[in-house]
Formats: C-alpha cells, sequence, structure tokens
C-alpha cells in the first residue's frame, strides 16, 4: 500500500492544529508539502510539523509533481479558485465547508473536476464519525420508528472583526460556518433533500455578518429545526426523533479526540430519563478517518466520502435559507 501524497494550501489554524497532525496519523496519507504566501510562515509550520517541502506561493505547491492531492483550508471565498486552479493541475482535492460560497461557484467546481478527471470533496468529516454512521443505521433500522423530527443548535462566541469568520466578504457568518453542519447532518439521516426552507436570521450591525440564524427544513419525511450563532454561549447538540424514540448526538460536530462520543437512545416509555440508553464510542479521530477514506478513494477509484455533488445540495440549501431571510417567504433549493 502506497500512502497517497498531499499538500496543504495555506497555514489556517485548523489545518496546523487539526487536520494535517491528524492525517500525518493515519495509514493512507504523507503530508509532503505546505504553500503559504510568506515562505517564513510555510516553513515554520513545515518545521514544526515535520513536513519536508515548505513553498512561499500556492502555484509552486500545484507545480509539484511529487503531490497527488491538496488539501484546501482558506477562507471560504477562495474555495472556489484554489480548488479549481489544483483540479487542472491534476490533483484530487480535499476543500473544506463551505465547498463554495453559492450553488453557481459549486457547479463550476463540478465542472471542473469532470473535466480535470479528479476527485473533488467536501471536507464534512462529521459524516464519517462512527457516532454518525451508527444514528444512520440506527434510524434506518426503524429503531426509532418513523423519523419525523429533527433539531439542531450550533453556537460559539466570536467577535473579533479581524477574525475571518466575522468577514463577510470573505464568507463569513453562521450559516457559512456552522448552519452547514446541521443541514448535511440532516440530509444524511434523512436520506432526502428538503423540499423548501425557511428563515430568520440577525446580522451584527457592525460586521454584517449573520450572528443568531434559525431554519426550518421541511424534507418529505418529516421537519428538520436549527440555530446557530457567532456570538453566543459555546454550545452543540443534535435530536432525531420518531414515532418509537429519540436519538441525542452529545457532541455531534466537534467530536473529540482524547476521549470516547455518547449517543444517547431513549425508547420513549419515561421522560424523566429511564428509557435511555447510552452508546459510547472508542477514542478517535474524525479528521484522520477523513483523510484515510479520501486516500482510499484515490487508490481504489471510488467515490470520496463528500463529494462535490454532495457539497452542491448544501449550497443549494444554504442559497435557498438566505433568500428565505430576505423574503420572509419559503424558498424552494
Amino acid at each position: 500500500m502506497q500512502k497517497v501524497r498531499w499538500g496543504v494550501l495555506g497555514a489556517a489554524n485548523i489545518a496546523i492544529k487539526k487536520v494535517i497532525p491528524a492525517m500525518q496519523r493515519g495509514q493512507w496519507c504523507e503530508i509532503v508539502a505546505i504553500a503559504s504566501r510568506d515562505l517564513a510562515g510555510a516553513r515554520q509550520a513545515a518545521g514544526s510539523l515535520g513536513i519536508p517541502k515548505a513553498y512561499g506561493s500556492y502555484e509552486e505547491l500545484l507545480a509539484d509533481p511529487e503531490i497527488e492531492a491538496i488539501y484546501n483550508p482558506l477562507p471560504n471565498d477562495l474555495h472556489l479558485a484554489w480548488t479549481v486552479r489544483a483540479a487542472e493541475a491534476g490533483k484530487h482535492v480535499l476543500c473544506e465547508k463551505p465547498l463554495t460560497l453559492n450553488a453557481a461557484e459549486a457547479r463550476t467546481m463540478l465542472e471542473a473536476e469532470s473535466r480535470a478527471g479528479v476527485k473533488i470533496g467536501e471536507a464534512f468529516m462529521v459524516r464519517t464519525h462512527p457516532q454518525w454512521l451508527r444514528v444512520r443505521d440506527l434510524v434506518r433500522s426503524g429503531r426509532i420508528g418513523e423519523l419525523r423530527a429533527a433539531m439542531g443548535f450550533f453556537s460559539y462566541f466570536n467577535c473579533d472583526p479581524g477574525n475571518i469568520r466575522n468577514i463577510r466578504a470573505a464568507g463569513g457568518g453562521g450559516f457559512y460556518d456552522i448552519g452547514c453542519y446541521p443541514i448535511t447532518s440532516t440530509r444524511f439521516i434523512f436520506a432526502e433533500e428538503p423540499r423548501r426552507v425557511i428563515a430568520m436570521l440577525e446580522r451584527d450591525p457592525e460586521m454584517q455578518t449573520d450572528r443568531l440564524s434559525s431554519a426550518m427544513l421541511d424534507y418529505p419525511s418529516g421537519q428538520a429545526i436549527f440555530t446557530c450563532s457567532t456570538q453566543l454561549v459555546p454550545y452543540q447538540r443534535m435530536h432525531f426523533l420518531g414515532t418509537k424514540g429519540r436519538i441525542e448526538v452529545e457532541i455531534p460536530f466537534n467530536a473529540p479526540n482524547d476521549r470516547p462520543c455518547r449517543i444517547f437512545i431513549d425508547d420513549g416509555s419515561d421522560v424523566s430519563g429511564g428509557g435511555i440508553r447510552t452508546e459510547t464510542f472508542p477514542i478517535c479521530d474524525q479528521y484522520t478517518i477523513q483523510g484515510d477514506l479520501f486516500s482510499q478513494a484515490i487508490r481504489s477509484g471510488t467515490q470520496v466520502p463528500v463529494p462535490a455533488a454532495h457539497g452542491l445540495r448544501n449550497m443549494l440549501v444554504i442559497d435557498a435559507l438566505f433568500r428565505s431571510a430576505e423574503s420572509g417567504q419559503w424558498e424552494k433549493p
């Protein structure tokens, strides 16, 4: 088995602190290069992480014939341009979420993927975590009866105007950064696409990013609601409710890599919790799993965990939510 040779565009915090170290622990990934527009920054990151090559431009990294795949954690407004350029250079690309800033950009990315004959995927690591695979299997097996409703919440507090998450022109704001998670996870568990959506949002008066946003997604089989915020107490939870029970995911999105994860399965027999059974999942790193599965797909010629086509469908929902927040009406993705 030959590991896939990866290059990283930029030295974003998520790459340096989470994704690169996790992929380096994988069985199928080898990080061979990192690029930054600041060569000194690239060299520092490479030295601290034991990466052999450091480049002072993204172009140099894409021109390296040794690199087979690219991890793109650049700011949201740069996802399209550099993912397309990587594909045109013959590289497979794992692009951070959100895949693009709108569905039109996602279609452009899909066209580039087709032309180049490479694989492009969206980095929704949650879809490969064992706890989410278990939730999906439990729902499919009828453990909670017919799935009819989902509820979610995801928040953190960050009001720094210099932080990339708070720069609207760069694709900052709640729906893009964290609202995308309840969307992809409910699409994953319902195994359907929403027929219509409605949303309301509150923008920060200075930064103009959506800082408090709520949405309802109307699926053929049921309804999903969620709230996300970039300026509230840090919290996250997902609930799935059926005709015979419910499932609660304790830490659905930022699953820890240093302790077990848990889901709670409630048969509904006791509102005080007497009918709850806990399932615990061994310690794992969802970024390691994501990188290995993507690399295996490259080696085997199979589909990557979250293909760009799925990213397009998520962007169709996000586009519709933004339209709904403006119109005050239900909108169709």
